[in-house]
């Protein structure tokens, strides 16, 4: 390479160099310039993983006091029968529509959404016809009970003579999923004394 570089001319030794810095430059912006940010991507990841990984590690550790949580609520609370649900629920707004002073007009369309894990949701529309402290007095009272009943949707309008409220509700109870094991074990105890 000495011998051919040293019987080239000195115009033709620098186009021979400028030659080879053009090369150099092209090859170093097709493969390493546009990889120049890659090693601070690669610290950015890196970082992000370490932090990932100890939040992951936290609530792995945090697993056995949630499990005893999850516990501790699927015992608390109300337990039904899944067969009397739809009865208990019915029986709820009626009770509470008489006690209020609210007229029903007619049966509401019921049924049943199982998607949460915990609870089994009982939905019923109802009409009523009622004056405002009456109805106020009705959804009040069914959302501050021990029944986990709440109005999820209602539509108000003043009936014909427009004296009263003419009110469409979308009822919601929550009932828990199966019999919590401490909640089953006390009937079958008190039944054996």
């Amino acid at each position: 390479m000495k011998k051919y570089f040293a019987q080239l001319r000195p115009l033709e030794r620098r186009l021979v160099i400028g030659v080879l810095v053009v090369v150099f430059l092209v090859l170093n912006a097709v493969f390493i310039w546009p990889h120049s940010s890659d090693w601070t991507k690669l610290k950015f990841r890196l970082t992000e993983a370490n932090d990932k990984l100890k939040l992951y590690q936290t609530m792995v550790a945090q697993t056995p006091a949630l499990e005893a949580q999850v516990k501790k609520f699927a015992s608390q609370g109300e337990s039904v029968a899944p067969e009397d649900q739809a009865i208990n629920f019915t029986r709820t707004i009626m009770n509470q529509s008489l006690a209020s002073g609210v007229q029903s007009q007619g049966p509401g369309r019921q049924f049943t959404r199982t998607n949460d894990l915990f609870f089994v949701e009982q939905i019923d529309t109802i009409d009523v016809l009622a004056t405002e402290p009456q109805l106020v007095d009705f959804l009040y009272k069914l959302g501050s009970g021990a029944s986990m009943v709440r109005a999820r949707d209602m539509d108000l309008q003043p009936d014909q003579p427009r004296q009263r409220l003419s009110a469409h509700i979308t009822l919601v109870a929550s009932f828990q999923k199966g019999t919590p094991a401490g909640k089953a074990a006390n009937p079958s105890t008190a039944k054996a004394k």
